[in-house]
């Protein structure tokens, strides 16, 4: 489920940047009157996702246009297979048509990078994550794609789990100081959050498990040998995450180690649309 005061004030920006005063090139050649109907065309193979987001889409511009789905999100597509019909009158069809395309494009790109990753350790215990490395305004998009592919989402922003950093860490004076002046700061606002802490090193992990009081370890950065020693220190004792240099070839390799979690930057800055077209139909 999305967060419907952030889709609004997302769909309010794409289409006052799209439409401006008006959509002159249908309202030059098209009839207000005028009714039809489009398909959207599937040109990729892969997992379509965002036709929920479509559907409000196409109501927020209209809400008497009709959609007739032959596809649900994350259903596997390929190139011939027809994803939905919108009928209604053109005008309203025509300007709803780019972001439409845009934010199917991208949230299946998105959808099925994930899915790959998610079927390269489908029999092992990790789950694999997104990060904040989305585009400015689209996060909740970007987010809910990576769920439809079968990832998990982190946090949603730096407002709903703390994750003490490197620099977190470097400014508040080292990993003990950081740990205590975070556990205080919940304790004084009353906040329940989660915390999680990254580790550079190996001896950054064996500090934490010294000092506690965390729910997470982030091994930020470590090789395989590093990443199976630290996971064998943590010993379940806390939940333990890999990121960092983490491509598709190697996943397999860190997951392995034993680690809960893979957190994966590329999922959603590092993609490839896939190709669908919305075509006028009879």
């Amino acid at each position: 489920m999305i967060n419907k005061e952030l889709f609004e004030a997302f769909l309010e920006v794409a289409l006052k940047e799209d439409l401006g005063d008006g959509d002159h090139s249908s309202l030059a050649c098209i009839p207000a009157e005028a009714t039809g109907k489009a398909m959207l065309h599937i040109k990729d193979e892969g997992i379509i996702a965002g036709l929920e987001i479509a559907s409000l889409i196409f109501r927020k511009v209209d809400p008497d246009l009709k959609l007739e789905f032959f596809l649900q999100d994350g259903d596997r597509i390929k190139p011939g297979d027809k994803g939905f019909i919108v009928s209604g009158k053109i005008q309203s069809i025509l300007k709803s048509e780019r972001i439409v395309l845009n934010v199917l494009q991208r949230m299946s790109g998105i959808a099925s990078q994930t899915t790959m990753y998610v079927q390269k350790i489908k029999d092992l215990h990790t789950k694999i994550l997104s990060t904040r490395k989305t585009t400015p305004g689209m996060r909740i998009l970007d987010k809910a794609a990576v769920r439809i592919g079968g990832g998990k989402n982190h946090r949603m922003g730096l407002y709903d789990m703390i994750i003490l950093k490197d620099n977190h860490i470097d400014f508040a004076g080292g990993i003990e100081q950081a740990i205590r002046k975070t556990n205080d700061y919940l304790k004084s606002t009353g906040k329940k959050l989660r915390i999680e802490i990254e580790a550079r090193e190996l001896d950054d992990v064996r500090e934490i498990l010294r000092i506690g009081n965390v729910h997470r370890i982030l091994l930020d950065n470590f090789n395989i040998q590093d990443t199976r020693i630290a996971v064998k220190l943590i010993a379940g004792q806390y939940e333990t995450e890999s990121s960092g240099n983490i491509t598709l070839e190697n996943l397999r390799d860190y997951a392995a180690c034993g680690v809960d979690y893979i957190s994966v930057g590329a999922l959603t800055h590092q993609i490839q649309s896939l190709d669908f077209s919305l075509k006028a139909s009879h």
